[in-house]
């Protein structure tokens, strides 16, 4: 089965950092593009990050120079590093991909 599992999200101060991980399944996931997206309580599900299956990002402008997406096909995994994390930063963060897969979500909270 296809599959995506995020991991990383945590709380956090402002300021502070979370990398956080997606495992995906299956053989071919080197030839997707995989994404993070974000929902905050309230508020639409809002794409953060892109990489292709040539290694091209994009980003949203509210997290660029702050968030940075990777990805390791050897090992079938997306992260995302999330550097000087703000309060509007706090979300579920999701992974997307795989011809349109979702993974469960990991909460990310930044707070003093």
């Amino acid at each position: 089965q296809v599959q995506l599992v995020e991991s990383g999200g945590g709380l956090v101060p402002p300021g502070g950092s979370l990398r956080l991980t997606c495992a995906a399944s299956g053989s071919t996931f080197r030839i997707y593009t995989m994404d993070w997206y974000r929902q905050a309580p309230g508020k639409e599900r809002e794409l953060v990050a892109t990489i292709t299956s040539e290694y091209v990002t994009t980003y949203a402008d509210s997290v660029k120079g702050r968030f940075t997406i990777s990805r390791l096909n050897a090992a079938n995994m997306v992260y995302l590093q999330m550097n000087d994390l703000k309060p509007e930063d706090t979300a579920v963060y999701y992974c997307h991909g795989l011809d349109g897969y979702w993974g469960q979500g990991t909460q990310v909270i930044v707070s003093s």
